[in-house]
């Protein structure tokens, strides 16, 4: 299984690309998104480690899919094969999520594949308003969705809530796996 990280350049240059587009100095996106600024301009210059936590806190904050900071370079047909693709760890839970496609031009979806075991769980905070998140539970059991009224999903269960709101992700089983789609409005 090859352990593709997270694509650094393509954070990079994203993340440059974006902050221009809004307007905002280093320090005033760190600030909004409530990370350091050093580890900002780690990003930007394409030496840092970004966590899942610290890419959606930028996403939230220039206004943007996730996606749009961490997409690959398009091809025409993409295949990912099982444990390939670039990944991103939680730093707060054992939770590993995967992005299959990005939102191509004039929709806004993006979809993962999650894997996440038995311990912390993974806690969202609200992404941009408008998003929803469907998940399909693939293998294990997990609670999931709006913190304080999340749903247990066994293989094969579907559930949508708004991700504009604290929510989360609780591995009950070893290996469980899902698919979540993240729809923007």
């Amino acid at each position: 299984m090859a352990d593709t990280g997270p694509p650094i350049a393509a954070i990079a240059a994203a993340l440059q690309q974006e902050r221009r587009r809004v307007g905002l100095s280093l320090a005033e996106v760190a600030r909004r998104a409530g990370i350091a600024k050093s580890t900002l301009s780690q990003l930007e210059s394409g030496t840092g480690n970004p966590s899942l936590e610290t890419l959606w806190a930028l996403s939230v904050t220039l206004d943007v899919p996730f996606s749009r900071l961490v997409e690959p370079a398009k091809q025409s047909i993409r295949l990912i094969r099982a444990g390939e693709g670039p990944r991103f760890a939680s730093d707060r839970a054992d939770y590993m999520a995967t992005l299959l496609a990005s939102s191509p031009p004039n929709a806004r979806r993006d979809i993962y594949l999650i894997t996440a075991d038995v311990g912390e769980p993974r806690r969202s905070d609200p992404h941009s308003p408008g998003v929803v998140e469907h998940v399909v539970l693939c293998a294990g059991r997990a609670m999931v969705g709006p913190t304080g009224d999340a749903v247990e999903l066994a293989p094969g269960d579907y559930v949508a809530y708004s991700g504009d709101m604290p929510h989360i992700f609780e591995a009950l089983e070893p290996n469980t796996m899902a698919v979540l789609l993240s729809e923007h409005s």
